[in-house]
């Protein structure tokens, strides 16, 4: 798939399809004159403006939330509990405020920069599993927030799968984290995963 079909694939109506179809693809960041980069293991659709998990949810309209709104393929970066930054693809067409969150990636270029920015002294899976040390590992912060992922040039790149991941080796189950959000959303099975691997945040928690 070239970025011209990527990005029309993106600006489907459906993030849970999307969310699903991101297993596999590559995030890149290009920071300085380092290069960092990992495989989508791990991610969860946001289907605004009903879901209430979204912080888009009943067309919720801010600064904050203004990346929303934007085209899609562009990069949505929050605070989470004032710790954890955390990065979500904005996908459907303009003005429909879907996203999917990515919780884990295996890393594909840059390891030992990641394992500096991390503290870690060799590769395991607590690298970059969880959405809050996705973006610890490739150097993600809100400076990178409501960027164009798919331009080609910036700090930011995310380039599709270099092939399809089967659907038998993407398990589907409810979200995690998002019990606030009342028991019809949080246990829609919007979460999904790459079968198999390490690199997936919670195996078996979904609350």
């Amino acid at each position: 798939m070239d970025q011209e079909s990527f990005r029309a694939f993106l600006n489907g109506e459906n993030p849970v399809d999307i969310a699903r179809g991101l297993i596999g693809a590559e995030l890149v960041s290009r920071i300085g004159e380092v290069e960092t980069g990992g495989f989508i293991t791990e991610t969860e659709a946001y289907w605004a403006p009903e879901d209430r998990a979204s912080h888009a949810y009943g067309h919720r309209r801010t600064a904050r939330t203004e990346p929303f709104y934007q085209e899609a393929g562009t990069s949505y970066v929050y605070l989470c509990y004032g710790i954890h930054e955390l990065f979500n693809v904005i996908t459907g067409p303009a003005e429909v405020p879907h996203a999917v969150l990515i919780r884990a990636v295996e890393p594909s270029r840059g390891l030992s920069r990641m394992l500096e920015r991390r503290h870690m002294e060799s590769l395991k899976p607590q690298l970059s599993a969880g959405p809050g040390v996705v973006s610890k590992a490739l150097g993600i912060t809100r400076d990178h927030n409501a960027l164009d992922l798919l331009a080609g040039e910036g700090p930011l790149l995310l380039l599709p799968p270099r092939k399809v991941v089967p659907a038998e080796d993407i398990v589907s189950t409810p979200r995690i984290g998002i019990a606030g959000s009342g028991e019809e959303w949080a246990a829609r099975p919007w979460r999904f995963y790459r079968r198999d691997c390490r690199f997936v945040s919670r195996l078996n928690a979904f609350t």
